[in-house]
């Protein structure tokens, strides 16, 4: 019987060193969802955002709603690809490959929305106790939806919920009978877009040089504005709280050591092993690429550990 899946062990969750090189071999070799065009709907407005210690500025330069300019913190032009239907994406280093390397089967899929008809309502950010993977880990499985989420799971029972994984991001579909009822897609390594009940929202999990922390941002758009935008904005963000308490609980449990290490459900927990397996495979490629200059402390374990690996160890931490 082959070995089942098991989860990235605590201390990738808990380390810095452990995220400087994470940071190094996936944050500066990925691409990154910023909005749709309407997120930048004045012109000269600067947008700011900041990915992994890495700030950009974006900006519309005419009444054109794609002349849209991305600058990093030193004012030079970065890598970016505005998709047909509207989509705005950014990268943070020149180390990124191209788009349609990156995200090679994406294109038909957001090609069913036409993002240029959602106008951008409202933006908030905040921080949160818990390692970045915290959350796409919540958000990339659906074992704990039904009880996390009540609201949420009466309008997409997690019965027949299904995740769909491609080449850098995922598909969440609740029924797969009804492929189009919604769309729910997650961007890796750590942004979103969920598109339903007349509106769309997106978060970007951002991670700062502590660990435990991570800055939460996240964007509305609706095509109403008033009421029923308001009961879509309270719906939306019950869910977000919901996880964002989840999380926080959930980090607290791997920094005491409560949790160390599990194994995935080889079926509800299949987003979790896919953005997993590709953190690991990113930062052991990196890490083995920077050792053979820089020779650091490494130490085999059990290769059942998302496949055929071996686990890096914080020197501080042994």
């Amino acid at each position: 019987m082959s070995s089942l899946t098991r989860t990235l062990p605590a201390s990738w969750f808990c380390s810095s060193p452990l995220y400087q090189l994470e940071r190094r071999a996936v944050f500066l070799k990925s691409w990154y969802l910023l909005g749709p065009v309407t997120r930048f709907h004045q012109v000269g407005e600067e947008v700011k955002y900041e990915v992994a210690q890495v700030s950009l500025t974006v900006c519309r330069r005419s009444d054109e709603p794609r002349d849209i300019s991305i600058l990093n913190e030193t004012g030079s032009e970065v890598k970016s690809c505005i998709t047909e239907t509207g989509l705005v994406f950014s990268t943070i280093s020149d180390e990124a490959p191209p788009f349609d390397e990156f995200f090679s089967d994406l294109k038909p899929l957001i090609g069913k929305v036409d993002f240029t008809k959602l106008p951008h309502r409202r933006s908030i950010k905040y921080e949160g106790k818990f390692n970045w993977k915290t959350m796409v880990d919540g958000y990339q499985e659906c074992l704990h939806c039904q009880y996390t989420h009540p609201a949420f799971s009466v309008y997409y029972p997690p019965t027949f919920y299904t995740v769909y994984n491609h080449t850098n991001f995922s598909q969440h579909v609740a029924d797969p009978k009804k492929p189009d009822d919604g769309l729910f897609l997650y961007f890796f390594p750590n942004c979103t877009l969920n598109v339903y009940g007349g509106g769309m929202s997106s978060f970007r999990v951002c991670p700062t040089e502590n660990p435990g922390f991570t800055r939460m941002e996240f964007d509305y758009y609706h095509e109403e504005t008033g009421a029923k935008f308001e009961e879509y904005f309270k719906f939306v963000r019950q869910v977000a709280m919901e996880d964002y308490e989840l999380c926080e609980k959930a980090q607290e449990n791997l920094e005491k050591g409560v949790y160390y290490e599990g194994i995935l459900n080889p079926i509800k927990e299949t987003g979790v092993a896919f953005y997993q397996q590709r953190v690991l495979d990113m930062t052991l490629a990196q890490h083995d690429n920077e050792t053979r200059f820089h020779p650091v402390e490494m130490h085999k374990t059990s290769t059942s550990k998302l496949g055929t690996a071996t686990q890096l160890i914080d020197p501080a931490s042994s």
